[in-house]
């Protein structure tokens, strides 16, 4: 009798602990870029269909340069102007960009593997359609970031400010929020999975907020969002 009770609370805590991994948020996995010697650029401009392969782009003005479809790998592009560049297609690799400022970037369908982005001053940059894996965005403000149709997968976005990012129709899986502001962001058509917005200083959804299966969020933005989830199923709340 004792042994079988044994095994019942045996068989209870594996279950309990397989219930417990099952509800875990999966964490996002980094990306771990380690820059060779880098050759620093001495052209001008960029070529499209281009091929960067150790190089640092220092202070470089790449306003309204046309790369593309061009390949960035093992590459640092350290405060670099990026105004109205044409980066759609482009790939990056291995890639670290620092202080990097522009407005209306086209990185349409473009592809960022490995990639850290540090204390981007960014506007209206077009990220539509885009392959996103292993990314981390830190620090730094973006503006209108188009992320419609992307694919973010192991991407954290930590201590940054996103105003009116747009994920419409975008597929996120094990991307996390950590200590970053969302103002006004859009949600609407969006697939999550293992998504985390507990540790988000500033949630704010324009629209979307009943596209938010798969993420997970505090018990006191929850409260905050009652009203718009509320309103989303037709409840009306008076006192």
């Amino acid at each position: 009798m004792a042994a079988s009770a044994g095994r019942t609370t045996r068989t209870a805590r594996t279950t309990a602990a397989a219930g417990s991994r099952k509800d875990a948020v999966a964490a996002a996995r980094r990306p771990e870029v380690r820059l060779p010697p880098l050759v620093p650029y001495d052209g001008e401009g960029l070529e499209p269909d281009g091929d960067y392969d150790g190089v640092r782009f220092d202070g470089v003005d790449l306003a309204d340069a046309s790369g593309r479809g061009a390949r960035f790998m093992d590459c640092a592009l350290d405060h670099c102007g990026l105004d109205r560049a044409e980066l759609a297609r482009a790939r990056f690799i291995d890639t670290v960009l620092t202080g990097v400022r522009g407005v209306g970037t086209d990185l349409a369908e473009a592809s960022l593997r490995d990639v850290e982005v540090v204390d981007a001053r960014l506007g209206g940059v077009q990220l539509h359609g885009a392959v996103l894996e292993r990314v981390v965005v830190r620090g730094g403000k973006i503006d209108y970031m188009n992320l419609r149709k992307a694919r973010l997968k192991d991407v954290v976005f930590e201590g940054c400010v996103l105003s009116e990012p747009d994920f419409g129709d975008a597929h996120l899986v094990r991307v996390e929020f950590r200590d970053c502001v969302l103002k006004r962001a859009d949600f609407s058509g969006v697939r999550m999975e293992s998504v985390d917005l507990r540790a988000v200083a500033e949630l704010d959804i324009a629209r979307g907020v009943d596209r938010l299966a798969g993420a997970v969020i505090s018990p006191s933005q929850l409260m905050e969002l009652a009203p718009a989830f509320a309103a989303q199923i037709g409840v009306r709340v008076e006192g």
